[in-house]
């Protein structure tokens, strides 16, 4: 069988002091704190590389904060980024809004997106998420097999409910979820190893490089 394994990394710390849910809105950068989070994964992968990984590709969602966390990594690993619209983040009913306990409760204009949790109903179905990152890693996997064959690994650098719904999938899990179970941290590493050839069910790990610098840190998801 030929195994490939595609890491789906999550960006920095977003600058974001009025916590707006930014969702898919540009210009929304790293923090100071981000940029050093994505600097520690693109070292790691960088120490990875030296010790004989073979990273061939490196994809990016078009979203600013996505593409600002892939400079380091083309920097070290001499990889050009390639956008990929599939990665992106959720759409939101929500996105540009400060939300709080108090707005939900009090503006009835919400109310009806609140009505099916399980979709979920203010904005794109977890399914649908699942289809397109799915799709996204199996042919980045592809890709690096094209590239670099048995073995190669590439690098996707996207969002966090989608990675987490990714990983959800790949173990067998149901997608509704408290969001403050997801094990995604900024500038993490999700990893899935499978076979390009057979779409074998993949294999998941995870790490966090950035783990040191997220004392103090505002964990307020994008969507």
């Amino acid at each position: 069988m030929a195994f490939v394994t595609v890491h789906l990394m999550r960006h920095g710390e977003v600058h974001n002091p009025e916590r707006i849910v930014y969702g898919r809105l540009p210009n929304y950068h790293l923090s100071e704190k981000g940029q050093q989070m994505v600097r520690a994964s693109a070292e790691e992968f960088k120490r990875r590389t030296d010790a004989g990984a073979n990273i061939v590709y490196l994809a990016c969602s078009p979203l600013t904060r996505t593409q600002e966390s892939a400079a380091p990594i083309t920097e070290l690993l001499g990889l050009e980024a390639h956008h990929d619209e599939r990665v992106i983040e959720a759409a939101n009913y929500f996105e540009g809004m400060h939300v709080s306990p108090s707005e939900l409760a009090t503006q009835p204009r919400h109310w009806r997106y609140l009505l099916n949790p399980l979709r979920p109903s203010w904005g794109e179905s977890y399914a649908k998420q699942v289809e397109r990152m799915v799709a996204a890693v199996r042919d980045t996997g592809a890709k690096a097999y094209e590239l670099g064959g048995e073995g190669a690994e590439a690098i996707i650098v996207s969002h966090q409910l989608p990675i987490w719904l990714t990983r959800l999938s790949a173990e067998g899990k149901a997608y509704p979820h408290d969001p403050r179970t997801r094990q995604c941290n900024l500038a993490s590493i999700t990893s899935f190893t499978f076979d390009p050839l057979t779409g074998s069910t993949p294999t998941v790990s995870y790490t966090e490089p950035a783990a040191a610098l997220y004392s103090g840190v505002i964990q307020l998801p994008g969507s």
